[in-house]
């Protein structure tokens, strides 16, 4: 009996233990570290007075690395060279050429979004070491908004850009970098801190290419038309307002703009490609419209169709096009208009599209030739227009001050622009739009050309106001939306109205660093 007991026991023993075995669970790595990195020391300390730094040394809680160096470290007033940053475990030591620096001048430098910890890349964020090579640290500021002169939305992340006023004009933009850097946040505003009293020009620059100087049209670029000074409090003037715009490209001999034609260029080239080891015997082509089911409302009836062809167009015959649509059975002959588009190699057909209507076109031999004098083939299309019911309605309530030609309503998709005309009534209606999300805007057209004008920074031309709205419409099929237009809460100021304050033109009274006497 002994025995089988301990012969039992044993038994449960080794389930007991294969069971354990079974269930082992590896331990979790636990919550994913989100904290960012903390400063525990840097040295020498912060805020120094009668001091050249030459070298940093920052020690955190755990493992960093440095990122974007040349983008994200900056020192204002900002040196010929970027600063050397070196990691060695949980040490960031950054370098300054002793050389480079100044007298009696503050020095700032910024760290942006650099320094992450080594595992999760958390980020430690806006952290600034300032130093001075004097007894004082300059102490004025200048600060402001920066939008998309396009859109008239704040224009987030571009390069608040300092000059020395005394020594420049607009064209050190594009030849030498800046004295003094700061970034627009994500509203746009921007606070340029630690400034001595000097005039300043200053620009906003959306520096693709990173080198800190104005590309031309490739770039965006924001001004104001006279020198500023900073100020001791942000309370005491009106922010300055810049409007970043994209220059219009510089015409060729031909005077047709050299975008438009490397942009045909590369098309022509594209489309005159033939297939390998094959004769091109007849020019090809394909048209805008789904012919896959017939009940099924396809064609937009705002648009023509377009015939788009495999080679640039020599010639047409609109004698050997026809349209017709499809009334209570008996087919009608349609009137239509055959004319080129833009580009060579297409032609837009257009007519009075009456909707969720079945239409046929009949495309005869030789309709198209392309410059090798090569034909079109015969061919034909049977589809059907979208109806009423397939669209969405925008009713808008304008405000009276906007009623009038020089105030342009704008209404785009995020691919489109689908409506752009002067404001003649508080009441605008817009029929048969797609679905689709759309944005709307005003535009002040002070020359009365009926569009959006851009600027010209060496032309000292500002960029046409524009007043945006600030959320999507979402246009559903079958819906009917009423809108009132709202401008923004802070809506762009016009920088010749600040020029006519006193902070604008007028700088402080001399005195220290703050201009306090």
């Amino acid at each position: 009996m002994t025995a089988f007991r301990l012969r039992f026991f044993i038994v449960i023993l080794m389930v007991a233990f294969a069971s354990g075995c079974a269930n082992i669970v590896p331990p979790s790595g636990g919550n994913k570290d989100t904290t960012p990195p903390v400063l525990l020391s840097v040295s020498p300390k912060d805020s120094l007075l009668n001091t050249r730094v030459t070298r940093i040394e920052m020690r955190f809680d755990e493992f960093i690395t440095v990122t974007d160096v040349s983008k994200e470290i900056n020192m204002s007033p900002l040196l010929p060279y970027p600063l050397d940053a070196m990691v060695n475990g949980k040490k960031l030591t950054v370098k300054i050429p002793d050389s480079l620096l100044k007298n009696n001048t503050t020095y700032r430098i910024s760290f942006g979004s650099s320094i992450k910890d080594l595992n999760e890349n958390n980020v430690f964020k806006d952290f600034s070491y300032m130093f001075s090579t004097g007894n004082y640290f300059d102490s004025l500021k200048l600060y402001g908004m920066v939008y998309d002169a396009a859109t008239g939305k704040p224009a987030a992340d571009m390069n608040i850009i300092l000059y020395d006023a005394d020594e420049t004009n607009d064209s050190v933009v594009v030849k030498e970098k800046p004295m003094y850097i700061v970034k627009s946040n994500a509203t746009g505003a921007f606070l340029l801190p630690g400034l001595p009293y000097k005039p300043y020009r200053i620009y906003a620059l959306k520096d693709d290419d990173d080198n800190l100087v104005y590309g031309g049209e490739e770039e965006m670029i924001g001004f104001i038309d006279s020198i500023v000074y900073p100020v001791d409090s942000v309370k005491i003037t009106a922010p300055i307002v810049l409007r970043v715009f994209r220059e219009l490209p510089l015409p060729d001999s031909t005077g047709v703009e050299t975008d438009t034609i490397t942009k045909k260029t590369s098309m022509r080239s594209r489309l005159n490609k033939r297939k390998d080891d094959k004769e091109n015997t007849e020019l090809g082509y394909t048209v805008s419209v789904d012919t896959t089911d017939v009940e099924k409302r396809v064609h937009d009836i705002n648009k023509p169709v377009r015939i788009s062809f495999s080679n640039a167009l020599d010639t047409f015959n609109t004698e050997r096009v026809f349209v017709s649509y499809d009334s209570l059975g008996i087919e009608v002959e349609a009137y239509f208009i055959l004319e080129r588009d833009t580009v060579p190699n297409a032609l837009l057909l257009n007519t009075t599209w009456k909707e969720n209507t079945v239409y046929t076109i009949r495309l005869l031999k030789d309709f198209a030739m392309d410059t090798s004098k090569v034909l079109a083939m015969p061919s034909k299309y049977i589809f059907r227009t979208k109806g009423d019911e397939d669209y969405g309605v925008l009713n808008i309530h304008v405000a009276k001050k906007y009623y009038g030609k020089k105030y342009l309503l704008k209404i785009n998709t995020e691919k489109d622009s689908v409506y752009q005309k002067p404001i003649t009534d508080t009441l605008v209606t817009l029929r048969r739009l797609q679905p689709d999300k759309y944005y709307m805007s005003i535009v002040i057209d002070e020359n009365g050309n009926g569009k959006w004008d851009t600027g010209d920074l060496f032309a000292k031309l500002q960029p046409e106001m524009v007043i945006p709205y600030n959320d999507a419409i979402e246009l559903k099929a079958g819906w009917e939306n009423v809108i009132d237009f709202k401008e923004p809460v802070s809506e762009p100021q016009d920088n010749k109205a600040r020029a006519r304050g006193k902070s604008k033109t007028t700088p402080p009274v001399k005195g220290d660093s703050t201009g306090n006497k």
